[in-house]
């Protein structure tokens, strides 16, 4: 049986073997003392210079009822150097995991601002932007299910009704959702207006 010791270790050598640098390590405490810890790799400027790419290990290490085939790691890409963005998403990881499936779709309030230097205020999980299929899909790491890694995209408090009104297909698809912008403006249920239902 793999430790999770021994399973962050597989999924490193995973990412490494993808983003070739060394990354940055953000620990969290987890909320009972006996459970594995979630910490956050931070890579700069992947997938290009000026971005920021993170990625958590350890949501995985507990179960959720919607986990049938495999277990979710999160990933963000923003057009930042700001290590805010990544450190968010290792604290949603410590804090929602057994609770939340972080399914495509589902949208996560951070409850505050995520960085500084932008007003979003929550995450829609889809599918990682950065990555080919082969990568984000079906990680064997040793344990009873592989890992699958959900992408988190910034969004505006505003959005998340957008998106519960259009649907989030029609949202990806709008000229002013960019995936990386975190300063990009805010998609607003007015912009579809004229669409035909």
């Amino acid at each position: 049986m793999s430790t999770p010791k021994d399973r962050l270790t597989r999924f490193l050598e995973h990412l490494d073997s993808i983003f070739q640098v060394e990354p940055e390590f953000f620990p969290y405490e987890p909320e009972t003392p006996d459970a594995p810890k979630v910490v956050c790799m931070a890579y700069a400027d992947i997938p290009e210079p000026g971005f920021v790419t993170g990625v958590t290990h350890g949501l995985s290490e507990v179960t959720h009822k919607e986990w049938k085939f495999g277990r979710p790691e999160l990933i963000i890409s923003v057009e930042s150097a700001d290590l805010a963005w990544p450190q968010a998403i290792g604290y949603i990881a410590n804090n929602l995991r057994g609770h939340c499936p972080f399914s495509y779709g589902d949208i996560i309030n951070f409850q505050d601002t995520i960085s500084d230097a932008s007003d979003m205020t929550s995450f829609v999980v889809f599918a990682p932007a950065i990555l080919n299929r082969e990568h984000f899909l079906d990680i064997d790491v040793g344990g009873d299910q592989p890992l699958n890694i959900a992408g988190m995209y910034p969004i505006y408090e505003t959005e998340a009704d957008v998106i519960g009104r259009v649907g989030l297909e029609k949202f990806w698809h709008h000229p002013n959702f960019d995936l990386f912008d975190v300063n990009r403006p805010p998609v607003e249920i007015d912009d579809f207006a004229d669409d035909e239902d």
